[in-house]
């Protein structure tokens, strides 16, 4: 099972998301092509006995200046529990706009506001679906491979984060996010 999760992970890390910018700089009078990024990729991956999870993503941004860039994100994620009686699905439908600012050299600040409508159990034991809105905010290293593509690493924490109490339910398990990834842009 260790192998079976050391090697989703590694999948996660190099598909994770596609986008961003690389190493080309604004040209003086940039096109709406040339500020405009997309992407997308999974963003999330996980089996086990209790749970199955796969999420995925797509995003669109548009470069406001060479340093700072925005955009939204859109989320799929489909989660099967698999101890509940009866087994119980789940999809997961979450929008996320974005800032992202580049530091110095390969560091970066990001910035985002997600919504995300999620299914669970209500405090009833019936499946209800519930809105959660977050603030993330946090940094991140981007190492270009070519003009348009690199690696990426970014740490998040989610300052609307709140632990479930009992009866509640939270689609988070902790505040802190860690993303990384291969992005290519266009």
């Amino acid at each position: 099972m260790k192998k079976l999760t050391l090697t989703c992970l590694v999948l996660l890390l190099c598909t994770m998301a596609f986008a961003q910018w690389g190493l080309d700089e604004m040209p003086e009078k940039p096109s709406l092509r040339d500020r405009m990024f997309v992407g997308g990729g999974i963003s999330g991956l996980s089996f086990s006995s209790y749970y199955d999870y796969f999420a995925i993503g797509g995003l669109v941004g548009y470069k406001i200046t060479p340093k700072l860039a925005g955009g939204v994100q859109l989320q799929y994620r489909y989660t099967k529990y698999k101890q509940t009686t009866p087994e119980f699905t789940a999809n997961d439908y979450a929008v996320s706009p974005f800032l992202r600012f580049k530091v110095y050299g390969p560091l970066f600040l990001h910035a985002e506001y997600e919504y995300l409508s999620y299914e669970s159990f209500d405090k009833y034991g019936e499946i209800a679906r519930f809105g959660f809105n977050s603030f993330m905010a946090g940094g991140g290293f981007f190492q270009p491979a070519g003009r348009k593509a690199g690696f990426y690493f970014m740490a998040l924490y989610n300052f609307s984060y709140q632990e479930a109490g009992q009866g509640d339910v939270s689609p988070y398990n902790s505040p802190f996010i860690i993303r990384a990834g291969i992005t290519a842009g266009f």
